[in-house]
């Protein structure tokens, strides 16, 4: 972990390269540091997936409206002053991939970070 999960209104698309935004939010979580300048994420544990809903209803319904939910899991172990950290960097990135869109299109984004211990977890690698 961290694996973060994006899921937006797919009509975002036409207005959005999503691929541009995962690189950017994988590049920030893998170097982020912590106060001792350790790595906070490892790097091959570190996956960000988004996902565009090709059927929605936000708000009134109305076919312009776009919603990004980006939900982060870590696993615990890191201070609730670490995580909000995390949460303000992750947020800047966001803010500044959809800032060209900003009054152009109405976009609401919410970012929730879960921290929780895997009740099972298994694990394969090809390499």
């Amino acid at each position: 972990m961290p694996h973060l999960t994006i899921d937006y209104c797919g009509n975002l698309d036409a207005h959005s390269d999503m691929q541009t935004l995962c690189a950017r939010l994988s590049r920030t979580l893998v170097q982020l540091q912590d106060g001792s300048g350790h790595a906070v994420f490892p790097l091959n544990g570190t996956r960000v997936l988004a996902y565009p809903a090709p059927h929605h209803a936000v708000a009134d319904g109305a076919p312009d409206k776009i919603f990004v939910y980006l939900n982060l899991r870590i696993t615990p172990g890191r201070t609730a002053a670490l995580v909000e950290t995390v949460g303000k960097a992750l947020l800047a990135q966001v803010d500044a991939h959809f800032a060209p869109l900003s009054g152009k299109l109405p976009i609401r984004i919410t970012l929730h970070i879960d921290e929780g211990n895997p009740v099972y977890e298994g694990k394969w690698a090809s390499a």
